[in-house]
């Protein structure tokens, strides 16, 4: 370790292998940019003749700058992995140098930048080892403006708009509601749903989300619609509603559940069972929407949250990511029961979806 001697010994001594690339690799994350430039500049200066790869770790936080530090200093190889994979810390995100070094040092690669959130979610699959939500390039927030004032400056002029654009990476820009959203935030979201409000009722939907964004985790664009209805006193996108649900479940026995809900001024009973009592739950409603030709998007994801606290009595928080047409969207549903907060997601995204048709 840190001995140069043995280093230039290594290379005198295998010159007359026929390796035709070199390693140069920063093993324990230990270099910073300026020793990564001043040992890649060593190595090109007594070892013209060679080709060298770099290697970074990411141990310091510092392996999207070493790998911009290499290339400066003359390697045209740099090592990376997708999502920051590897040992410890990690090795260097493709992502992040990728853009790096188009962005900041101008260089023309051959990767489709397109692709990496695609392949970042990909790999999250594979390996079990899921990304920070503000993860450069490729998290789930990183192309969200929370602040009202960020919304704001995007609706007047695209003042928070940069080469970090999120159509560069085939994603989209969102805007978050919440506590800190303001009137830009509301408005930018409607936009997105095609729904237009006078401005006193723009005024009482954001001061709803923000009552509402005190008390939860999560608000989303899909949320509004039932803000609106609310806050206006108006049933219109109320085209299903859950009169009663029963669910039995039990230890090495199947579930059953019986519902009632009511449509179009009418009321409907369905049955049904299944490995778990929220399968059952499905089984029961599509045997009732069956009737009407509703096709039910596919489920993507399933998460439950303890929105405040850790008691056994908390509110239970689900959060269902649902596929239909190509697209993907998320419905929430709360109960101090898990599986009735899923009924309730599910009941979100059926009267979405059925509003959607009506139209």
């Amino acid at each position: 370790q840190d001995n140069r001697d043995y280093v230039f010994g290594l290379m005198e001594g295998t010159k007359e292998l026929g390796i035709s690339r070199y390693l140069l690799p920063d093993t324990l994350g230990l270099l910073s940019p300026p020793e990564v430039s001043e040992a890649v500049a060593t190595m090109l200066q007594y070892f013209p003749g060679e080709e060298f790869d770099f290697h970074p770790h990411n141990d310091y936080g510092l392996a999207t700058a070493n790998a911009l530090a290499a290339v400066s200093a003359g390697i045209n190889t740099i090592h990376c992995t997708i999502n920051c994979l590897g040992e410890r810390a990690g090795n260097a995100s493709l992502a992040e140098v990728v853009v790096a070094l188009r962005d900041k040092m101008g260089l023309h690669l051959s990767i489709d930048e397109s692709r990496v959130a695609m392949l970042s979610h990909m790999v999250e699959n594979f390996s079990g080892k899921w990304i920070a939500a503000n993860t450069p390039i490729v998290g789930a927030d990183v192309f969200t403006q929370t602040a009202g004032i960020h919304a704001d400056g995007d609706l007047k002029g695209d003042l928070y708009m940069t080469k970090l654009s999120p159509e560069r990476f085939d994603r989209k820009r969102t805007y978050a509601l919440g506590k800190m959203s303001g009137k830009a935030s509301i408005i930018n979201n409607l936009e997105e749903l095609g729904i237009t409000l006078a401005e006193d009722d723009l005024a009482k939907v954001l001061e709803r989300v923000v009552e509402l964004g005190d008390s939860k985790h999560i608000i989303t664009s899909e949320d509004l619609p039932f803000i609106i209805a609310d806050v206006m006193e108006s049933k219109e996108h109320q085209y299903i509603e859950l009169l009663n649900c029963y669910i039995n479940t039990g230890l090495d026995v199947g579930s059953t559940a019986s519902i009632r809900v009511a449509m179009e001024g009418e009321e409907f009973q369905g049955s049904g069972s299944g490995n778990g009592g929220f399968d059952a739950f499905m089984v029961a409603i599509e045997d009732i929407l069956k009737t009407k030709d509703f096709v039910m998007p596919a489920l993507i994801d399933y998460e439950v949250h303890i929105p405040r606290g850790g008691k056994t009595d908390a509110l239970t928080e689900c959060i269902i990511t649902w596929e239909t047409d190509g697209q993907t969207f998320k419905t929430r549903g709360v109960d101090s029961n898990q599986v009735l907060a899923a009924v309730k997601a599910t009941f979100r995204m059926l009267n979405i979806r059925l509003h959607a048709l009506s139209g």
